[in-house]
Parts: structure tokens; C-alpha cells; sequence
């Protein structure tokens, strides 16, 4: 271990003796991610495969980014959850490296499918005589394959670099920020910086655009913006807002302590530990801002629960029943 890992190993032991409640409050946060992020993209996905009207090409990606929401929820989380429980990691190097993997594959994942929903809402708001030809349901596809390609190829350099490692702060098997400030500061610019800028740029497009419909500049070369596509883009639009506050903190942490390596024992582990579960926490927000937002997404949640409800209650009817003729 190094001086660094033996002065963070030291200070997490303090505070856990010092905040018990820290603990309790961590679990209590994980577990609450891990329910909402399931049941509400396992949601997300049945109503776009149930729903003719949530069934767009826009919409593979959403499904997408709930199957990257997803995947930590199923694995890894219920790892860090066990380490939790257990003040260490006792799942064993393999588990550690596959969970610390499949973590980096779900945050790369999401803002690379939050990259692809801002580059498709661009298009069929300020190109839509251009869109159906550029987002066709095979193109969309190939898109959606593109994106877990690149994905894949930017986490593959984690095993090369050997920066996926337990830390004792977040109780996770993670990327090690304190590896190489090189790689550190590459990761934090192609894994976040830069998809955020893309992203950025395509929803201030649509926000200008948006802005001149609404007070008639050029009202004759503008198309008009359909309200319900508005309310889609600005569903988009919270998602993406809500992934880059959740995701910044953790990010502006790893790129500070990358270009001077003595701020690492300024930043205060709270505030550490904080940005990590705020980013874990993430995962489960989309599926809620779709039902609160999305109309479409709404209903269907609805009716898939109320579905749920009337079966459970068939089931329970032919219980007794069944019992009852048994007897006879």
C-alpha cells in the first residue's frame, strides 16, 4: 500500500468510528437506488416495448440508457452494499474487477446514450426534414451499437492501467483516480468534459430555436414546434441536467487532484464519499423524471401497475377456490 492509501485506510476508520450514522446512511441510500433503479427501468423498458406511441427511433436510446441504469443495480451495487455491511470487501479480486468494470460500462454508457438522445432530439427539432432519413429504425440501431462499442473501447484501458481498485472510502471496487494523472485527466475529458460540451451544444441549438418559435422571428423559414415535443425534449433535457450535477462533483474531484496531486489530502472524505454515492444515486432518477414528466411514459407506467395489481388479486381469488375443491 501506498503512504496515500495508508492515510486514506486510517481517516475512513476514524470516521466510521466517529459517524457510525454515516454508515447507516450510506446503506440507506444504496438500498433505496438499487429498488427505484430496478423496478423503474425495468418500467421504462416494458412501456416502450408495450406503448405504439413511445415505440420511436428517439426512444432506443432511452431504452438503452435504462439497460445501462440497470446493469449496476443488478451487480454491482449489492457488492458495495455487501461491503458496507461488512467494513471490507469480501467478494475477492475477480468480483472486484468485474464490478469496477461493469460500473465504469454503466457511466460511460449513460452519457454516451444521454450524447446520443441530445444529438437525436437536435435533429428532429432543427433538421426535421432531414431526421427520418438520418434516424430510420436501422440507423437507430446502428447508433445504439455504435454507442456500446465506444463505450466498451473506453473502459477496456482500465485493465491496461490497472486503475480498477477497491477503496475503503466508497467501499467500492472503482477507478483509482490516483494511478496516473495522465490517464486521470484523459478519462475525465473523454468520459465527461467532452460529451457534456456535445450535449450542451445540441440543447442550447434547441433552446434558441425553441425561443425564436415562440416570438416569431422569421415565422415563415421556422417550423413549428409541436407541444408535445416540447415537453419530450424538456424530459430530455432534465435527465441530462440531473446526470451532469450528479456526475460533476466526482469528476472536478478526479481532475483537481490530477493536476496537483497535494489536494488530494486537502479534499475532505465526506465530501469525497458524497460524490461518489450522489453519482450512484443517479442511476435511479431517470425512470422518475420519465413518469413525472412524459405523459406517454406516465400512463403506461400506470397501467403496467394496475395490470400487476388485478393478476396478484386473480391469483390470490383462486386460492381459496382451488383449495375449497380440494377438500371435497
Amino acid at each position: 500500500e501506498t503512504s496515500l492509501q495508508l492515510h486514506q485506510n486510517s481517516t475512513t476508520h476514524k470516521m466510521k468510528r466517529s459517524f457510525p450514522w454515516v454508515v447507516t446512511l450510506l446503506a440507506g441510500v444504496l438500498i433505496t437506488t438499487i429498488v427505484v433503479d430496478v423496478i423503474g427501468n425495468l418500467l421504462v423498458i416494458v412501456s416502450v416495448f408495450r406503448n405504439r406511441k413511445l415505440r420511436k427511433a428517439g426512444n432506443a436510446f432511452v431504452v438503452s440508457l435504462a439497460l445501462a441504469d440497470l446493469v449496476v443495480a443488478i451487480y454491482p451495487y449489492p457488492l458495495v452494499l455487501t461491503a458496507i455491511f461488512h467494513d471490507g470487501w469480501i467478494a475477492g479480486y475477480i468480483h472486484c474487477q468485474i464490478s469496477g468494470f461493469l460500473m465504469g460500462l454503466s457511466v460511460i454508457g449513460s452519457i454516451f446514450n444521454i450524447t446520443g438522445i441530445a444529438i437525436n432530439r437536435y435533429c428532429y427539432i432543427c433538421h426535421s426534414l432531414k431526421y427520418d432519413k438520418l434516424f430510420s429504425n436501422s440507423n437507430t440501431m446502428c447508433y445504439v451499437v455504435l454507442v456500446w462499442a465506444l463505450t466498451i473501447l473506453a473502459i477496456v484501458p482500465n485493465w491496461f492501467v490497472e486503475s480498477l481498485q477497491y477503496d475503503p472510502r466508497v467501499y467500492s471496487c472503482t477507478f483509482a483516480q490516483s494511478v496516473s494523472s495522465l490517464y486521470t485527466i484523459t478519462v475525465v475529458v473523454v468520459h465527461f468534459i467532452l460529451p457534456i460540451g456535445i450535449v450542451t451544444y445540441c440543447y442550447l441549438r434547441i433552446w434558441i430555436l425553441v425561443i425564436q418559435v415562440r416570438r416569431r422571428v422569421k415565422p415563415d423559414s421556422r417550423p413549428k414546434i409541436k407541444p408535445h415535443d416540447l415537453r419530450n425534449f424538456l424530459t430530455m433535457f432534465v435527465v441530462f441536467v440531473l446526470f451532469a450535477v450528479c456526475w460533476a462533483p466526482l469528476n472536478l474531484i478526479g481532475l483537481a487532484v490530477a493536476l496537483d496531486s497535494r489536494l488530494s489530502r486537502a479534499i475532505p472524505e465526506w465530501l469525497f464519499t458524497a460524490s461518489y454515492f450522489m453519482a450512484y444515486f443517479n442511476s435511479c432518477l431517470n425512470a422518475v423524471v420519465y413518469g413525472v414528466l412524459n405523459h406517454n411514459f406516465r400512463k403506461e407506467y400506470k397501467r403496467i401497475i394496475q395490470k400487476k395489481k388485478k393478476k396478484k388479486k386473480e391469483n390470490i381469488k383462486t386460492k381459496p377456490s382451488s383449495c375449497i375443491g380440494s377438500q371435497h
